[in-house]
């Protein structure tokens, strides 16, 4: 039986990578495109990656509940919880929840779950075959 818990380096160094592609975006790219569209579907692989370093949780389970967090996320912004928190004027709630809502912003991160979900069976069926 797998640990539920403990440091999973592959994961791990792919969310350190996801990050610093993150911050390259947001202090580099100020554009209609990468930023905007590509940033939020890394993200979602960013979270997933996160989440999977530390924690042994079924691939699909984990990578369902990363697109429902952002989802949640993406809604608050719609509801305008930030000022509803009395946060506005925060930099910090304004990098973690955001400021504005897009409808395009659910469908990078349909994007991004997409690609995780590629990439995560592809890896099971290699496994599976390897064994």
């Amino acid at each position: 039986m797998k640990q539920a818990f403990g440091l999973h380096v592959r994961y791990f160094c792919w969310f350190i990578a996801l990050f610093l592609a993150e911050c390259i975006i947001a202090g580099y790219f100020h554009d209609q495109l990468v930023r905007p569209y590509f940033g939020d579907l890394l993200v979602v692989i960013l979270l997933y990656c996160f989440v999977k370093s530390f924690f042994n949780f079924n691939w699909f389970k984990t990578a369902m509940g990363v697109l429902l967090f952002s989802y949640v996320i993406e809604v608050s912004q719609y509801f305008h919880l930030i000022v509803h928190l009395g946060l506005k004027n925060s930099l910090a709630a304004k990098l973690i929840l955001g400021s504005g809502f897009a409808w395009m912003d659910l469908v990078a991160y349909t994007l991004g779950t997409a690609v995780i979900l590629v990439i995560e069976s592809r890896s099971a069926a290699t496994m599976k075959n390897a064994a």
